[in-house]
């Protein structure tokens, strides 16, 4: 599974779920706000757009291309 962490009116998260989209417009990914959390704001809150393998733990942050998203997902 795939996280995206992102925050409010972010016009750069609203460009990673367009690439995400492009990359397979079927693969699920779960849209968490950091500033639901002051631990994952404090995390990612100047990273924001950040994609997370929830089986891997990596991590891919922005910029990220749709070349960049395939090659994070193998």
């Amino acid at each position: 599974m795939i996280i995206l962490y992102s925050g409010p009116h972010c016009c750069l998260c609203d460009d990673a779920i367009a690439l995400l989209n492009e990359v397979d417009n079927n693969l699920g990914f779960e849209k968490v706000n950091v500033r639901d959390s002051h631990e994952l704001f404090h995390l990612y809150g100047a990273r924001i757009p950040v994609l997370k393998r929830t089986d891997t733990n990596n991590e891919l942050g922005w910029p990220f291309t749709a070349e960049d998203i395939i090659k994070f997902l193998k």
